[in-house]
Parts: structure tokens; C-alpha cells; sequence
């Protein structure tokens, strides 16, 4: 269970990275991302969080999001990213959080994958909870359909269904669309110790969508409550290349 970090002020929610990455642990590319969220009492959102993180909030509310793109050629250090077991569509569920050094960032609750070889060292290398999905992404001009149905390790039946039609690119994003999408870091569990892992890329470029079609079980299954009524923010992305530093050396607890 979460606890609240200590008063420090979180850092300010900006559109471009506060941090480098100039020798990156990781690199790789999102692609075609459609960003799908709900607000949530932050009070149902506290147990879901690693120890010493609470939730990230914005006028008095959390949020959930369910976000599905491509990852492409993810790359260790400085060797070019791999073209075919390092492309593969995804689909995250991810919480807001922020810890005792005012650090903001997600927190993952499922990582739906189609790659069985990047899944079991996500899982392993970084403790994270990655599951092996039969996936795919379809395009039709403006509209994106992402499908996945999960494989291992389960739960078996965990689905969804997201289809969007993409718009026009929006121009100044508003106090939550910054707050929802730009999102310099991740936390998580590892072996009993909380692991801020930071990231860095360009600005991104947003675009207002359409949900054409929706069904999911994916939140229910990640352990949160199945979504009231429809998202109240819908957005799409050309996506950007992304670094990840090596995690911060200063305690993180």
C-alpha cells in the first residue's frame, strides 16, 4: 500500500523534459498513440501505488488511463534499436503519481504486449507487469482500430477494443492535456524498493480524436473499478522518439 510522500512540492507539470538523458538506458520510439482517460477519486487510487508514492492529482482528481500505440525498434544503450522483437504493439493501463522528492510520474498497472521475449524481460529485468497479448493495429485513413486480447500470464479473457478517427492537431494543449500526456518519469516496485526511472523526448504533438468504438476489461482486470460513463479526455499522437535515463542515485525512499 501507497503512503503519503513527505511535503515536498511535486515539480511543475511542463511540456518538454525537465531532465536529460545523455546516456540513455534505453531507447525507443511510441507510435500512433490514442490516449484514453477517466477521472478517479485519489482515494481509490492510493493502495494501487508503490510505497512511498501517492497520487498524482490536478483540482482535487486523479486519473486513469488506458493508452495503446506502437512501440518501435526499443535499443539498449547506445546500440540501434531492434527492428522486429523491438516493435510490437502495446497497451498500457497507467495511474499518476508523485513521491517524496516531488517527482511526477505513472505507474503502471498492465503493460498488454505482443512480443513474448520483450515481456519476460520487462517482467524480469524491471519488475514490471508486462503480459503477452495476441495485438493488432489497423489503419483506414484517419481512423485507428487497436485490438488485444491477453495470452499469459493472464487473466485469460482480458480484452480490448479502441477505435478512433484522428483530428486536427491542437495547437496549445490545455492544463490537462499537458498534465495527462507529459509525463517525465516511472514509478514502480522493485524488490521492495521504490524505482523512479526517468525518460525525455520532444514535445508532443497532440491531436483531438474521436472514440468510435470502445470495449475493454483491461481496467477491471489491472484492479480498478470498471470506468463510469465515456472518457473525459480523448487524444491521439504521431508519436516521438523517447530515452530513458539510468535511475536517479539519490534515495528514493
Amino acid at each position: 500500500m501507497s503512503h503519503t510522500p513527505s511535503a515536498v512540492p511535486p515539480e511543475p507539470v511542463t511540456a518538454d523534459p525537465p531532465h536529460f538523458a545523455d546516456r540513455p538506458l534505453l531507447t525507443q520510439s511510441w507510435l500512433d498513440l490514442t490516449f484514453l482517460h477517466w477521472a478517479a477519486d485519489p482515494a481509490d487510487i492510493a493502495p494501487l501505488l508503490p510505497a512511498g508514492t501517492a497520487p498524482d492529482t490536478l483540482d482535487g482528481l486523479t486519473y486513469v488511463g488506458l493508452v495503446a500505440f506502437r512501440m518501435h525498434r526499443v535499443g539498449w544503450l547506445r546500440l540501434p534499436g531492434i527492428p522486429y522483437l523491438g516493435s510490437f504493439p502495446e497497451t498500457n493501463v497507467r495511474l499518476y503519481s508523485v513521491d517524496a522528492h516531488g517527482r511526477r510520474g505513472v505507474v503502471f498497472r498492465s503493460l498488454d504486449a505482443s512480443r513474448l521475449i520483450p515481456v519476460a524481460a520487462g517482467r524480469t529485468a524491471f519488475r514490471l507487469p508486462y503480459v503477452w497479448s495476441r495485438m493488432a493495429i489497423r489503419r483506414d485513413g484517419p481512423t485507428l482500430t487497436y485490438t488485444s486480447t491477453r495470452r499469459w500470464p493472464g487473466p485469460r479473457g482480458a480484452h480490448s477494443t479502441i477505435k478512433v478517427r484522428t483530428g486536427e492537431p491542437i495547437e496549445e494543449p490545455t492544463g490537462l492535456e499537458h498534465f495527462l500526456t507529459a509525463r517525465w518519469g516511472m514509478h514502480s516496485d522493485f524488490h521492495g524498493r521504490l524505482l523512479y526511472l526517468p525518460n525525455t523526448h520532444p514535445r508532443w504533438p497532440l491531436h483531438r480524436a474521436e472514440l468510435l468504438e470502445y470495449d475493454e476489461n483491461l481496467l477491471a482486470a489491472a484492479g480498478l473499478p470498471a470506468p463510469v460513463g465515456p472518457p473525459v479526455s480523448v487524444l491521439y499522437s504521431p508519436g516521438v522518439p523517447v530515452r530513458f535515463a539510468r535511475p536517479p542515485r539519490r534515495p528514493t525512499t
